[in-house]
């Protein structure tokens, strides 16, 4: 092999990449896969020393950390603050020495710097709610009010007024927070919880329970850790925009903005880079990235397809003849692996490889992810979508469909390798520690214990049993907070609120408006109130929300609740009962406080909601009552339709899901009575006499060919009628003259589109409940209706819905 110096250019052997496969002759080309090397070979340097490092301290390869005994970190396992998910974080390793003192020092200035940072937070959010009355300033006739928020502030305020500061910090440092090394970090003689200054000498400085102390110790240090997290971010973005809370309208020279106007902006987070790759506002590099993100995105759909559709359909006869591996044989999700034989391997990657080297070549004059050899999808040699909104809509919409896909199937590794199942059966996940808390209350169908954000992955029960309390606590406070807005509706206390303001209940108007009218001494009032009842009464016994107070936690008529349900089963039933109230409540007080603000009216006025970008669709068909009325109000509660364009293209698709489920349904009903005999090929004759009835003959061959020939009609007939010819969603022309055959006029036409649109959304429920009941049922769209458990159903719900007339022959 020739020296790199004979070429003059360092790591040029003159062989090709790598070797065989010749070399690349583009400049720009190889200066750009060049960068990558060096990148990733400094990458790979940094990890294999770091795998090196780590294993030869641990003596294990992945370096277990339970095998590494002697470091000096073991120290301060046990400490505060050592929580999930990092335990005992350090990576600059300033505790490596294992010095308990330097420890204490650096964690006593933690715990001060995250409660400066909390009540800077604090600092940032009220002033946008709530401002001192009255002057910072007399001298200066400088009012509270006149001080802006966030960073302006600083050079708003006098200088007095930070002498003023300095100087009582200054003395709260030297005076009330000596440091005392006897002491835990944080914890000061003069001062009390969360290091609030004491002005009555002799009284407790700290909690007495070791528990709970410890418990609220390490809350401290987590809120301090995210407080100084969120304050440093609030600087920045302050700084950057020139507004408190980082209006991005402001920050006009942010090298984002070159990206704005590209594919995959889309709301709700816009344009989104926070790791700042684009920050240096290189087109070349954003070209690139967006590339790698679209085939990872049409690879990750392909394999979230991959994961789905074994579960139904799979290729008839064999995957490896020579080892009598049939693909009948071969599991779905990550079991596939061991199974396909290594020689089938080499075909996928050589397969794969030939796509990217032969027909996926970057051209810096097209677009990201479109090729001179790939279509629609980046299918090889597929036809291409002319330019133009058509083309930008559809590239948006593949990615979005890659980013979800991308997601999703990293989901579906995830709980295939935790429980060994494609779809992640919770049954055979037996290690989980949340399997501690499966009996507890609150654990109700249909989605069981649920904590997709593992707060109580680490199964102390302890924690679980705090947040269970919180949880109740919320739940009956919502309960109640429902309750003050539905009552005052029906009916309001008589007399006076406040007799001395002549302020009668009666005035006092319902929902967000009476905070404004209640007097600040009726609010002081309310939370001595509650502080009371909460330390006098609400005091936590070994079950959460249990305070011996009865039911609801009220007080009953003795003054101490002994209204204790014995009966377990009842008991449990009641608890699970007012769980599910509670947590109800608590999605409901919000949606009124969300429709409150909206509307300015305790129930949501929508006639008060002016400016609402629904009122451009409020006389498009399908605004049908209760949930909607024509030229009224439309029910949109994801928000949808932003816009024209976009209502117009859910519309469509609305269109569309409803045709399919309207025939989906007729299929469904036509097949009981009737089947096709067979399909022909010019080389194949498939007997379809013995197919199943239901959606069980998706499964099963060789019906499952005539639904793959129906899913290849569908996509055809996609993509010749992908072009709206008429003025509305889902206009496609009208090829067989129905407009002229029924004389159909401008309101006689919109009186069918209303038709099809109720009987579409109809069909689509009607679909899935027949689907639904088969595979509960095991019986075909007719048998299910024609059955006992059926017929008893429809008894009750007659019964219900006539208030027990059916029963007496109305």
């Amino acid at each position: 092999m020739r020296d790199s110096t004979e070429t003059g250019e360092p790591g040029n052997y003159g062989v090709g990449f790598p070797n065989f496969l010749g070399k690349v002759d583009d400049p720009e080309a190889r200066k750009s896969k060049l960068a990558a090397e060096l990148a990733n070979g400094r990458l790979a340097m940094m990890a294999i020393i770091g795998m090196f490092f780590q294993d030869g301290l641990t003596g294990s390869a992945w370096g277990d950390w339970a095998t590494y005994t002697a470091s000096p970190l073991r120290a301060f396992e046990n400490e505060l603050g050592v929580q999930a998910p990092f335990g005992f974080w350090d990576p600059l390793g300033y505790t490596a020495d294992g010095n308990k003192d330097d420890f204490t020092r650096r964690r006593v200035t933690e715990i001060k710097h995250g409660r400066v940072a909390m009540l800077a937070c604090m600092g940032y959010i009220t002033p946008e709610y709530a401002r001192w009355p009255a002057l910072c300033s007399p001298s200066e006739k400088l009012a509270f009010a006149d001080i802006d928020n966030g960073l302006k502030a600083v050079s708003l305020v006098p200088l007095a007024g930070w002498v003023q500061i300095v100087a009582f910090i200054g003395s709260v440092e030297l005076f009330q927070f000596k440091y005392d090394p006897s002491r835990a970090p944080g914890d000061y003689e003069a001062a009390g919880v969360l290091g609030v200054p004491r002005t009555v000498q002799g009284t407790a400085s700290t909690l007495a329970d070791p528990e709970a102390k410890k418990r609220k110790l390490n809350a401290e240090l987590a809120n301090g850790r995210l407080a100084m997290m969120a304050i440093i971010g609030m600087f920045f973005q302050d700084g950057l925009t020139g507004s408190a809370w980082g209006n991005w309208e402001l920050y006009t020279d942010s090298p984002l903005r070159a990206f704005e106007g590209e594919l995959g902006v889309q709301p709700p987070v816009g344009y989104w880079d926070p790791a700042g790759l684009s920050a240096d506002g290189d087109a070349e590099a954003f070209k690139r990235r967006r590339g790698i993100e679209l085939k990872h995105g049409r690879v990750a759909m392909i394999a979230c397809m991959g994961y789905i559709v074994p579960e139904y359909f799979r290729w008839p006869g064999f995957c490896s003849p020579t080892q009598g591996v049939a693909f009948e044989d071969v599991p779905n999700g990550l079991a596939a692996l061991s199974k396909i034989p290594g020689a089938g391997w080499i075909q996928i990657v050589l397969f794969c490889g030939n796509l990217e080297i032969g027909f996926f070549k970057y051209d810096p004059t097209r677009a990201p992810g479109d090729f001179a050899n790939g279509g629609v999808l980046g299918v090889p040699n597929g036809t291409t979508l002319p330019a133009g909104e058509l083309k930008n809509k559809k590239l948006s919409s593949e990615l979005a469909n890659g980013r979800l896909a991308m997601m999703a199937i990293i989901g579906m590794f995830f709980q295939d390798g935790l429980t060994g199942s494609a779809w992640g059966s919770w049954d055979l996940y037996t290690d989980s520690p949340l399997r501690a808390f499966e009996s507890e209350t609150g654990v109700q169908a249909p989605l069981g214990y649920w904590d997709p954000l593992g707060l109580s992955k680490d199964g102390d029960m302890e924690t679980f049993k705090r947040r269970r309390s919180t949880e109740l606590k919320h739940g009956r406070v919502a309960m109640f907070a429902t309750l003050g807005y539905i009552v005052p509706e029906g009916v309001k206390l008589p007399g006076y609120l406040s007799p001395t303001l002549k302020l009668p209940f009666a005035e006092i108007p319902n929902g967000l408006s009476a905070v404004t009218k209640v007097p600040g001494a009726g609010w002081f009032q309310v939370v001595l109130f509650l502080g009371y009842c909460e330390l006098a009464f609400l005091k936590e016994g070994d079950e959460p929300g249990n305070y011996g107070l009865g039911y609801l936690g009220a007080l009953n008529g003795n003054g101490r609740g002994q209204s204790f349900i014995k009966a377990p089963e009842v008991r449990k039933k009641k608890l699970n009962a007012e769980l599910a109230n509670g947590r109800l409540a608590m999605m409901a007080i919000i949606g009124m406080f969300y429709q409150d603000g909206l509307t300015g009216s305790a129930w949501g006025d929508w006639s008060n909601y002016a400016d609402s970008p629904l009122r451009a669709f409020e006389n498009e068909p399908g605004c049908q009552f209760p949930l909607g009325e024509s030229g009224k109000y439309i029910w949109d509660p994801a928000g949808l339709a932003t816009d024209p364009e976009t209502f117009k293209k859910y519309r469509s698709a609305e269109i569309k899901h409803g045709r399919v489920a309207m025939l989906a349904t007729f299929g469904l009903v036509f097949q009981h009575y009737y089947h096709f005999k067979a399909l022909s090929f010019p080389d194949s004759y498939l007997d379809l006499s013995g197919s199943p009835n239901g959606v069980e003959a998706i499964s099963q061959y060789p019906s499952n060919v005539g639904f793959a020939c129906l899913v290849l009609s569908a996509g055809i007939a996609e993509m010749y009628f992908n072009d709206e010819k008429g003025e509305f969603p889902g206009d496609f022309g009208d090829p067989w003259g129905l407009k002229q055959t029924l004389n159909l006029d401008k309101e006689g036409l919109e009186k069918f589109r209303r038709y099809e649109l109720e009987h579409g959304r109809l069909a689509m429920f009607g679909t899935i409940g027949t689907i639904a009941a088969e595979k509960v049922s095991g019986l075909d769209g007719v048998d299910q209706w024609n059955t006992d458990a059926t017929r008893q159903a429809f008894a009750k719900f007659l019964t219900a819905t006539t208030y027990g007339l059916a029963n007496n022959g109305f």
